[in-house]
């Protein structure tokens, strides 16, 4: 039966503040943004329920909570009724990736009275448990996955430390240098005129901090521009082997290498080319950021002086201290670093062939 959304749930609204409820305790578990936040002595739901992150960074991110519970006023409540199971409806809301619904160019916002009459498939309850228990079967096995993922990662920064020790303190006594007179090229790039609205299907990769993830590329949300936008942004053409920092927002400080299969690329204003002299291997320079100790020292430079947006300047790359280890340590670490990669292509196809079946059994189901 086709229905919409507002056949299946309530809005509720929360006007509580993060601030509201620092060094609050108690038994009742309360919800922001980017997930748990703490316990406390109150709850607003006494039942399950979704809820949809509306304001700022985020938007449209769905997530399910638990009874007797609360979130914070930047998420909007979603009270299934009687017709529809809780953990359905988290699916169904997933499904329809409510931030394309955002306004405001500053604080971006979604409205439910913008997205409620957004249709999908409605089963019955009986149908919903089945459908909910296949979902969640294949969600564990791209959680498994990740895991795998996550933890041949954690393999290659062991080895780094182990080779290298730690990159910030430099407890190895190695040689060190400014980034400016490592690299060959620092610089980050814009965002040609016309806007996202006049991206192509098809045509030169422009990369975004969306694409950028720690030692990892992300081709979905890819977007491309034509000939005549790409040479507005010539002075940051991506070449072979580039190191890619981002250096604004949320995502700032995940750093990746650029896939030859890109190329030519550009980078938008939020991705700095980090491109390597000699001295220095790309690969070595990209776990060097990724260190978990770096990522720290990344971090704090993003966010001091109180800025309202995470943000790395060109002047503090250039003014970043890295360690250069003899070359042959650092061929001696790649080569580690690629007989793990061959591992995680494995995974990683595995993954994506979980993650394809998911979302097509989300279109199949809600459609």
């Amino acid at each position: 039966m086709r229905v919409k959304l507002e056949d299946v749930c309530e809005r509720g609204s929360s006007n509580l503040k993060q601030s509201d409820i620092i060094d609050a305790t108690g038994d009742y578990p309360i919800y922001g943004a980017s997930g748990y936040i703490g316990n406390v002595d109150f709850y607003h739901q006494d039942k399950p329920y979704v809820a949809v992150v509306k304001d700022g960074a985020g938007i449209g991110r769905t997530t399910l909570h638990p009874a007797k519970s609360s979130v914070i006023g930047t998420m909007q409540y979603l009270l299934p009724k009687e017709n529809v199971l809780p953990e359905y409806l988290c699916y169904v809301v997933r499904y329809m990736h409510l931030e394309k619904y955002f306004t405001g160019a500053t604080i971006p916002h979604i409205y439910f009275k913008d997205y409620k009459n957004e249709q999908f498939n409605l089963d019955s309850l009986e149908r919903q448990a089945e459908i909910v228990d296949i979902l969640g079967k294949c969600e564990k096995v791209i959680a498994s996955r990740e895991d795998e993922l996550q933890k041949l990662d954690e393999l290659i920064k062991a080895r780094f430390v182990e080779l290298f020790g730690n990159p910030v303190t430099n407890d190895k006594g190695w040689n060190t240098d400014s980034c400016k007179n490592l690299m060959k090229k620092i610089g980050s790039g814009a965002t040609p005129k016309g806007g996202r609205e006049s991206y192509c299907d098809e045509g030169i990769s422009l990369i975004r901090s969306m694409n950028v993830y720690n030692n990892r590329f992300e081709y979905k949300d890819l977007a491309h521009i034509t000939d005549e936008q790409a040479e507005q942004l010539d002075n940051v053409t991506v070449e072979k082997s580039d190191v890619l920092l981002n250096i604004t927002g949320a995502s700032v400080a995940r750093c990746c290498i650029v896939p030859d299969d890109l190329l030519p690329a550009r980078v938008n204003q939020h991705v700095s080319i980090i491109r390597c002299k000699e001295s220095l291997l790309p690969e070595f320079v990209c776990s060097m950021f990724t260190e978990d100790n770096y990522q720290i020292l990344l971090w704090n430079i993003a966010t001091a002086g109180g800025a309202t947006r995470e943000a790395i300047t060109k002047q503090q790359i250039e003014d970043l201290q890295l360690i250069v280890p003899p070359l042959d340590l650092q061929k001696q670490f790649m080569d580690f670093v690629k007989q793990v990669d061959k591992s995680k292509v494995v995974v990683q196809k595995a993954l994506d062939e979980a993650q394809t079946l998911f979302d097509s059994l989300m279109q199949e189901y809600f459609g």
